[in-house]
């Protein structure tokens, strides 16, 4: 990257912020004023009105900065001082969205310089893969009104999952406005946490997707039911941290990837943090999450990000520059990167069952000894270091049984999967018919994905559903497609949760397919030959939801 100075502005809720980013020397100097309400959470009109005053003061400092470190070399205005003007266009709140839009706009063209509009969730990522060196990482962002994991492919920030209704630090506030705390809420929940003991509480992790309202609710009945302040807060993190180090191990195993990097203000959390690390140190990957300062809402990452979209020309008109409250990352074209480089050959396991020899895998959450000759596989529950042990104890024993269960009841119904041989559920351990010779991941074709469809839509008129079926949770051999791994299944009866586990089907076929477009349509062709039009219905109202901001 050519010397470049950039002037970053932030505003997307509660921080205004700005930031000069000088790519020469790699250092940012963010200046920020942040909204604090008396009580509550954010008041949109408060906090537009907080924006409208700091905007300008934070801007004056950080451009007074950038005139008097200008270059020797340049003019004598204003206009060395900085390259481009980077602001963030959302997602976040349209008042205060719409005053950073203004202020940006302004300065630029006072100064003549180009103008870049920034996802800040992406903005998020970025800086911590800038920060890290990492290559490809996949990001967990959870901050307040988001929390969601992404990942690159075909030339854009996949979603791999989400939260299916509010933002983790949104939900953490919501428990705290309940007992009367102020905001924000996290850092009291994790004060109080520390003279905390277990509890049980709601965890609802459906593929690599989560949410929080049963949990929120559960904690808010504990406290009025007498149970300490202390002992919830302690049990909230435990619970929440490990659903999403859960689905952020998911995600590194679906893409095979061994780099995380963490975003977003809840990523200040000590615990979150360290289930995280423990997590990518147990399976031999790398994290990382940058400074406390640039982890919450910053104008220094709004910097960073707009230099690469600086330097390759992605900028924009005054015409063209809208923000969107509901601007969500895999809506923007990544312009900055090259797409990864892709390792050629067969997968590595259609060798290893080729001379039928034992081997052993790991998945995101067991230990699979594989045994082809014998057509056997025997498979482990590994004991989470991250997880709180009597959460860890009752989530390998309630999947264990529940994989079990659902298999032989799928197979029951006519969907082709391995027969279960044996089961300890005390030690989270199954025996089963070794089915197929690859993932569906290393072998995806659309006759494949439609036979896929065709199972999900029988065992949801059998009355449960998978709750994780990924490319990686369905074999392929003789042209037959068998689902696997149902610890995450439950009976129900509600469309939605059907149209839910479509959705996790589609979201990994767009996280590893490099042409997902016809498999996604084989995907809902195989399921309207078998199932119910209403759940594809439900299907497309999920993918149209915001679920960024509240």
């Amino acid at each position: 990257m050519n010397e470049t100075r950039i002037l970053g502005i932030e505003g997307t809720a509660w921080a205004a912020s700005a930031a000069l980013f000088d790519t020469e020397s790699d250092t940012l100097r963010i200046e920020s004023d942040a909204y604090e309400p008396d009580s509550g959470g954010i008041h949109p009109r408060e906090a537009a009105e907080h924006m409208a005053e700091a905007i300008p003061q934070v801007i004056e400092t950080v451009l007074e900065h950038a005139i008097e470190t200008a270059p020797e070399d340049g003019t004598a205005d204003n206009r060395a001082a900085i390259d481009a003007v980077a602001f963030a266009r959302g997602p976040g709140l349209g008042p205060c969205l719409r005053i950073v839009a203004t202020a940006a706009r302004a300065l630029a063209a006072t100064l003549e310089v180009p103008l870049v509009g920034v996802n800040h969730m992406v903005a998020h990522l970025e800086i911590g893969r800038h920060e890290s060196g990492f290559e490809d990482p996949i990001c967990l962002n959870a901050s307040g009104a988001n929390a969601h994991l992404l990942a690159f492919r075909n030339g854009r920030y996949r979603v791999l999952g989400e939260t299916m209704d509010t933002g983790v630090g949104n939900a953490i506030d919501k428990f705290t406005r309940h007992i009367g705390w102020s905001h924000p809420g996290g850092p009291k929940v994790e004060q109080a946490a520390k003279d905390g003991e277990y509890i049980d509480l709601p965890y609802v992790v459906k593929g690599m997707d989560f949410s929080f309202s049963g949990i929120m609710s559960a904690a808010k009945d504990a406290v009025d039911d007498g149970h300490a302040v202390e002992d919830v807060c302690f049990a909230l993190q435990e619970t929440i941290f490990a659903m999403l180090t859960e689905v952020a191990e998911r995600a590194l195993s679906l893409t095979d990837c061994d780099e995380l990097v963490l975003g977003g203000g809840v990523g200040r959390n000590a615990r979150l943090r360290e289930m995280l690390e423990t997590m990518c140190a147990d399976r031999g990957a790398e994290f990382y999450a940058p400074e406390p300062r640039l982890l919450g809402d910053n104008a220094g990452m709004i910097a960073v990000l707009g230099a690469k979209m600086y330097e390759v020309g992605d900028t924009l008109s005054v015409e063209n520059s809208r923000v969107d409250p509901n601007f969500r990352p895999d809506q923007v074209p990544v312009t900055w990167r090259s797409p990864p480089t892709l390792e050629e050959g067969q997968p590595a396991e259609i060798a290893r069952a080729a001379d039928s020899s034992e081997y052993t895998t790991q998945g995101a959450e067991a230990h699979l000894t594989i045994d082809p000759a014998a057509g056997r596989v025997r498979k482990r529950r590994l004991e989470k270091a991250y997880r709180h042990p009597d959460l860890d104890a009752r989530l390998r024993r309630d999947r264990t049984t529940l994989e079990a269960r659902l298999t032989s009841l799928a197979r029951r119904h006519g969907v082709a999967t391995p027969v279960v041989t044996d089961i300890d559920r005390k030690r989270a351990t199954l025996e089963f018919e070794y089915v197929g010779d690859r993932d569906l991941r290393d072998a995806l074709t659309p006759a494949r994905v439609r036979s896929v469809g065709r199972s999900l839509a029988t065992i949801h008129r059998a009355g449960f559903v998978h709750g994780d079926p990924t490319t990686r949770n369905v074999r392929v051999g003789d042209d037959r497609t068998y689902l696997i791994d149902f610890g995450l299944g439950y009976h129900t009866d509600h469309v939605e949760d059907y149209a839910m586990d479509l959705h996790i089907f589609d979201q990994s076929l767009v996280g590893t397919a490099d042409d997902p477009e016809p498999l996604r349509d084989a995907l809902r062709a195989g399921y309207d030959a078998a199932g119910e039009q209403r759940v594809l219905e439900r299907l497309r109202e999920i993918e149209t939801r915001g679920r960024y901001v509240e």
